[in-house]
């Protein structure tokens, strides 16, 4: 008889909306996660309620303003419509949930146990390619902690990493293949930074990453929880699959919010690559499932003004997955092989 399961796509989350006092909520919410800015409680207390979060907070409620749809905050309409997509193809029934922010996975489990009686599973899938402290570690354990808490009555997994899963690769692989089609000087694969010392506290050996010369080419077990690493994996598997030469891409990190973070940076990257001869630039976003903040305001609004401001011709973003019927396609399979028993799930 089939196990009675459940999907749960998880993702970062956004304000409820683009005034002060949600963008300061949802702020506090994701810098005071000790996975994020991981210091002493009362040491964070201080950073982000005492300077960080009242000052970003009305800029970055300007942001939000400027790429904020009709309909919401596009990284949850983006979601909504992902789960919207994959129910066509799946019986079981699909809940989305946010790290931070609506909806909690306390809605969607409530959710999921109404539209299932009887609900024995419930699958989570955090929309995070890449392993890393502050993205897919701490969406897996605040998932863990909810279903402890509420005493859930049905089994609770998660699907891996999937940096280098070959379908996801080749999602990738087509959802870039049209813009190459245009003229173009360079690629840049933009990954979300992270501080190099996450990259030592999930290293399981506590002996390799940023220790070892070259650490992310030397094999090693670290490299399971290694966001630097995988994103190098995935940058290598995607140009592979489309034929692009090293010398026509790079990699860079996006969103610092200090020093000690891994380099190089892409905002200097984009004043710098003009003045090197790059002119037509073409920029993606891997280490985001969907379009959000970071890639819209970030990436397609500041990153282009930055680059075109320093000489460059011209820039592209190429945009997330989203929901590229591709992508869909892989979750659908993905949820197929969970229920043959062929998907290696982590309990």
């Amino acid at each position: 008889m089939a196990i009675k399961r459940g999907i749960v796509l998880m993702n970062l989350g956004s304000p409820d909306s683009t005034s002060v006092k949600d963008v300061r909520r949802y702020l506090n919410e994701f810098l005071m996660d000790g996975k994020v800015i991981d210091v002493p409680y009362l040491l964070r207390l201080l950073l982000v309620k005492g300077i960080i979060v009242p000052f970003r907070a009305p800029k970055s409620a300007e942001a939000y303003a400027t790429i904020w749809t009709k309909e919401g905050s596009p990284l949850v309409v983006l979601t909504e419509q992902l789960q919207q997509q994959l129910q066509q193809h799946v019986e079981e029934p699909v809940e989305i949930a946010m790290r931070y922010g609506n909806p909690n996975p306390a809605t969607a489990f409530d959710n999921l146990m109404k539209r299932q009686p009887g609900l024995e599973e419930v699958i989570a899938v955090p929309l995070y390619p890449h392993y890393a402290m502050a993205s897919y570690e701490t969406a897996v354990d605040y998932a863990i902690d909810i279903h402890k808490k509420n005493k859930y009555p049905f089994k609770l997994s998660f699907i891996k990493p999937f940096f280098d899963e070959a379908d996801y690769i080749k999602a990738m692989a087509e959802n870039i293949r049209p813009y190459l089609d245009e003229t173009y000087d360079h690629i840049l694969f933009s990954y979300h930074g992270i501080p190099e010392r996450h990259l030592k506290k999930t290293d399981p050996t506590h002996s390799h990453c940023m220790m070892v010369n070259d650490c992310c080419d030397v094999a090693s077990p670290a490299h399971s929880k290694c966001y630097r690493h995988q994103c190098f994996v995935t940058t290598k598997l995607v140009t592979d699959a489309l034929h692009i030469p090293k010398e026509k891409f790079s990699i860079s990190f996006q969103s610092r919010l200090g020093k000690g973070w891994l380099t190089p940076f892409t905002d200097i990257r984009l004043e710098e690559m003009p003045k090197e001869g790059i002119k037509k630039l073409l920029i993606l976003c891997p280490a985001f499932i969907s379009d959000c903040l970071e890639t819209l305001e970030e990436i397609e609004e500041r990153g282009k003004e930055s680059f075109m401001k320093a000489g460059g011709e011209s820039y592209k973003m190429i945009p997330c997955l989203n929901t590229n019927p591709l992508w869909v396609e892989t979750l659908d399979k993905w949820v197929k092989e969970i229920n043959t028993g062929n998907r290696e799930m982590i309990l």
